[in-house]
């Protein structure tokens, strides 16, 4: 019996939903809460590196261009692990396959709990990216069986804004925890926070009763069970997305990586300065996902086209991000320059919640796991080059403030093509209909 075939038997015989569960409801929310949480964790493991950069730099005696290459490295594998997650979320239960996941995050940070070398820090990230590849899509996908298509925006707007508030908490907690005793005790902290997570999500953790099977596209047009994937992935909303959810993840990646090493080597400001300052573009990232996810939402409700409310809404967000990211590059520190940086972040973050979501709106129900995964290792990419790109940029100008500016309005240039892309391909509607005159495609 396969996975989808046993989902389906479980469900009630109205609507394809479990007996005792509603859509949206408080359990809906209980877990997408931990859903969320996982990601706080999530994040937080991966600015560690970030938080703790300085700090490894001189204890291994690394130049700017081998530390870019620590931050890659987590990239390396992380589409493999995406992919690899894709695949086995139709074989396996997503809600194992996550703790399985988690259980792996917390085995690979152990390691760097003791004095380690440059090779084995490497070692440890890129496995830590291999079993964190999966997480976004499977966190999205156990989220969206809790609720129906047309209320998908604001979970998965919860949701990322997970991605903010891990580094929230995690920058300050961090930073504290590097500076009152050392890089190693940070990675001990976060491996036994992993194994604690993992064990109450075997608690709360639960599918939802909007089961991939029958459960279709928040627009009019009822999308085929299944689809060629080539088929999908060349639609001009799908290139649209995807292309700009990569651009996007560019800002990410340098957020995650080395926004701590920018304020502090570049700018100038104090370790602790640095690392408190590296809390604020997550936290408004945070406010502006739920916000934009709450928008985005009512204008479905109001049967605003899903192009509008959730693509072109998404590429102009990012748009108006990299836009500010080209003001705030080559000011030095004051108000006007944090004010902008926070507003960049901020504007990025609440673009891509939202284009989650649209991506489920031309994605045959049940493959949804599957593209949000080969999604999810497209924008790794993303976190390879930019921190590389970032590093020897850095390096090789004549002073680190320099490098740094240069850096920014690469990424900046980058989101504003990427945004420009999505608001001339993006339409769901269109693509959800080219997918429903396909002739279906036989399950496994």
């Amino acid at each position: 019996m396969t996975i989808d075939q046993d989902r389906a038997e479980a469900a009630a015989p109205q609507g394809g939903r479990a007996e005792g569960r509603v859509s949206g409801g408080r359990q809906a929310w209980l877990v997408t809460g931990f859903l969320t949480l996982l990601l706080v964790i999530n994040y937080a493991d991966k600015i560690v590196t970030n938080i703790a950069g300085p700090d490894i730099i001189e204890d291994l005696g690394l130049s700017k261009s081998q530390f870019g290459v620590v931050q890659s490295s987590f990239f390396w594998l992380y589409a493999v692990g995406g992919i690899v997650g894709g695949w086995l979320m139709a074989r396996i239960r997503p809600t194992r396959l996550l703790f399985a996941v988690v259980v792996i995050w917390a085995v690979t940070l152990l390691p760097l709990a003791w004095p380690v070398g440059f090779g084995t820090l490497v070692v440890c990230r890129v496995l830590l990216g291999l079993a964190e590849g999966p997480t976004t899509a499977l966190t999205m996908h156990i989220a969206h069986t809790w609720f129906p298509p047309e209320k998908r925006a604001l979970p998965s707007s919860v949701l990322i804004a997970g991605t903010s508030v891990g580094p929230v908490i995690g920058a300050p907690t961090l930073t504290w925890i590097v500076t009152a005793y050392d890089w190693h005790t940070a990675f001990a902290v976060l491996a036994a926070v992993g194994f604690v997570v993992a064990v109450l999500w075997l608690l709360v953790g639960r599918e939802g009763p909007e089961s991939p099977v029958g459960i279709h596209a928040a627009s009019s047009v009822e999308l085929p069970e299944r689809a060629p994937l080539r088929k999908v992935f060349a639609t001009g909303t799908m290139i649209g997305l995807t292309t700009l959810i990569l651009c996007a993840y560019a800002a990410v990646a340098v957020k995650v990586t080395w926004l701590k090493l920018y304020l502090q080597d570049g700018l100038g400001y104090t370790s602790q300065v640095a690392g408190n300052l590296v809390a604020l573009p997550y936290l408004g990232s945070a406010v502006a996902l739920v916000g934009v996810g709450f928008v985005s939402a009512a204008l479905t409700r109001r049967g605003v086209s899903s192009r509008l409310a959730r693509g072109v809404l998404g590429a102009s967000l990012v748009l108006g991000s990299g836009l500010a990211m080209l003001a705030f590059a080559p000011l030095g520190t004051g108000t006007p320059h944090m004010a902008l940086l926070i507003l960049s972040a901020c504007l990025n973050s609440a673009g891509l919640g939202i284009v989650f979501a649209a991506i489920s709106d031309v994605t045959p129900p049940g493959q949804r796991g599957m593209v949000l995964a080969i999604v999810s290792a497209v924008f790794s990419l993303g976190g390879v080059v930019t921190p590389l790109v970032l590093g020897g940029v850095v390096d090789a100008a004549a002073t680190p403030a320099e490098g740094y500016t240069t850096s920014f309005v690469i990424v900046a240039l980058t989101m504003v093509a990427g945004a420009v892309v999505a608001l001339l391909t993006v339409d769901p509607e269109r693509d959800a209909r080219k997918l429903a005159a396909l002739r279906p495609v036989p399950t496994d």
